[in-house]
């Protein structure tokens, strides 16, 4: 079972992609080394540092009796790579 679920796509990390650090969405049991370890195989890259971080679900209100709703938490993963290395999902048109 992959750990990883997703890349996250949002401005932030797409600036961050163009420096070498790459956001992905992973499962909140997952630990840094199994990450670390399925990002080199996956994307075949070296991986030079982890973090990771756990998002809070946040909760806003939508629809006509403006009830809250509140968006599931989750685990975020930040891989920084060795210099000149990208991953190809990354690569959307962003700055160069």
């Amino acid at each position: 079972m992959s750990n990883i679920l997703g890349p996250v796509i949002s401005e932030k990390s797409m600036n961050e992609a163009s420096k070498g650090r790459y956001t992905f969405k992973v499962l909140s049991q997952a630990s840094k080394t199994e990450i670390k370890k399925e990002i080199e195989e996956k994307f075949k890259v070296n991986v030079v540092s982890m973090s990771t971080m756990n998002v809070k679900g946040r909760s806003s209100r939508a629809g006509k009796r403006r009830t809250e709703i509140t968006l599931s938490p989750f685990k975020k993963a930040i891989a920084m790579l060795k210099t000149g290395q990208k991953i190809a999902i990354f690569d959307i048109g962003g700055k160069e």
